[in-house]
């Protein structure tokens, strides 16, 4: 729960992204409680970990410490990410990046032809970081987040299987500093 003592040289850094277990949860709930109006229950995401077969959750490690997480959610060929979100205290630090990279990569190989998401049309950094991600407005949902009565941006990645698509994630990798080390989700 602490927050870096100093700024953490970024090409020092070593993040490690894993599949969310039951013992990060704790971590998880806390981000979410700080980032989001209307968190996530501890039931849902138990629920949710219980899909391995359509569902990927990841979570960003630096050290022992949980800083960030990600979802998926597999229909057909479409990879939805259904949340992600960064430790207020690690924002800057590519977390975001890495994490969005990871579960893109892990989407590719359960098949998805296509990425998508919502988000809120306030958030204009996060819709930036999914634009370098190759997502592009196509539609707005009318108070889709009922407790701010906020609208959200719908954004689509299209022909993420595709070699360019591979290409473009590597080339964001190289553009963040330090390490990430990425531990594949298991699947049954």
């Amino acid at each position: 729960m602490s927050s870096p003592a100093t700024t953490p040289d970024p090409d020092a850094l070593e993040v490690h992204i894993i599949p969310m277990r039951r013992r990060h949860l704790r971590s998880v709930l806390r981000i979410e409680s700080e980032v989001y109006p209307r968190p996530w229950s501890m039931s849902l995401f138990l629920s949710e970990l219980a899909l391995r077969s359509t569902r990927a959750y990841l979570v960003a490690r630096v050290g022992r410490e949980v800083v960030g997480y990600v979802g998926l959610m597999m229909t057909v060929d479409d990879g939805h990410i259904t949340t992600i979100a960064v430790d207020p205290r690690w924002h800057r630090h590519k977390i975001g990046s890495r994490l969005l990279v990871a579960v893109a990569r892990e989407a590719i190989s359960r098949g998805a032809a296509s990425l998508t998401l919502e988000v809120r049309m306030a958030n204009l950094g996060a819709q930036e970081l999914y634009r370098r991600l190759g997502f592009r407005p196509v539609g707005v949902r009318k108070n889709y987040y009922a407790e701010t009565n906020e609208d959200a941006l719908v954004m689509w990645a299209h022909e993420v299987d595709q070699p360019e698509y591979a290409e473009l994630l590597d080339a964001l990798d190289r553009q963040v500093p330090g390490s990430t080390v990425v531990e594949p989700p298991k699947r049954w």
